[in-house]
């Protein structure tokens, strides 16, 4: 029998100096390390067509979009992830250049490989952030929008879209954005919008 060598605790600050030297991305929840593997062109067409469509409605305001570069900290957990598109309209996030702490709207594409961590272990970590109020994933194949908003309760209701037809639409009340499926969807390589 063969003695399994102890395992070595990673702290979040062991990860934050790690991470500035690797040439991948990885997301920390819970002292293990996660690499973020590259996605599907289309997944990042989808997530490029909401980041610019925030960004579009939300100039001038004092809300920010950032995509999948940018790391985001649960500080309840202190656990990190590189969320597809978030929204932070905090003045904190603003000041810091390398993680984001506040954010009001995160968005995940869905892909084979990730659909169960976004809908589970991140969305957990995810609903410890106060100041979130919307979680949306985006389902391209079934051309489903996800939206879950977080109730004065502080319950989470799911708020499903089908996206089928161009003028469906889907409203994120946080940023006070409708987005209809043309948006969402365009551009998307091979593929009828």
């Amino acid at each position: 029998m063969t003695n399994l060598a102890p395992k070595i605790p990673f702290t979040a600050a062991d990860y934050l100096t790690w991470e500035v030297d690797q040439p991948e991305r990885h997301d920390f929840v819970d002292g293990e390390v996660y690499a973020m593997s590259g996605g599907e062109d289309r997944n990042a067409t989808v997530a490029l067509n909401v980041a610019i469509a925030l960004r579009a409605h939300l100039r001038g305001s004092k809300c920010s979009v950032y995509v999948t570069d940018v790391r985001l900290h649960v500080r309840a957990r202190d656990n990190y992830f590189y969320p597809d598109v978030m929204v932070t309209c905090s003045d904190a996030d603003r000041a810091s250049r390398l993680s984001k702490c506040d954010p009001v709207l995160i968005v995940e594409v869905l892909s084979k490989s990730t659909e169960a961590y976004d809908r589970g272990e991140k969305f957990a970590n995810y609903r410890a952030i106060e100041s979130l109020a919307e979680y949306v994933m985006i389902d391209i194949p079934a051309r489903r929008v996800e939206l879950y908003r977080k109730g004065t309760d502080g319950l989470w209701v799911l708020h499903p879209t089908e996206m089928m037809q161009p003028d469906a639409s889907t409203t994120l009340e946080s940023v006070k954005l409708k987005i209809d499926s043309a948006t969402l969807f365009a551009d998307l390589e091979g593929e009828a919008a």
